[in-house]
């Protein structure tokens, strides 16, 4: 999950977010049921602290959706951006 965040922060690049969201938890759900249970706990706690800063429900829901969509095994380019360079 943290090459993930890194990545993105790295690429700034607009609309990758849910791309993100959804690689950092395929990526740890690929280490085992630790790490999709890790992935859920990190993934949770941060949507709870973003959504309680104003940042809105339906942004939260949305990355949500794609934390669980990667976690459960789905392709993370569902949600790539056209345009992000291939080294993401």
């Amino acid at each position: 999950m943290w090459r993930a965040y890194s990545d993105m922060k790295e690429a700034n690049w607009k609309t990758s977010d849910k791309y993100f969201h959804a690689r950092g938890n395929y990526d740890a759900a690929g280490r085992g049921p630790g790490g999709k249970w890790a992935a859920g706990i990190i993934s949770d706690a941060r949507e709870m602290v973003q959504g309680s800063s104003g940042r809105g429900h339906e942004d939260s829901a949305a990355d949500q959706e794609a934390n669980r969509w990667g976690r459960d095994g789905g392709d993370p380019n569902r949600y790539r951006p056209k345009g992000l360079p291939s080294k993401y």
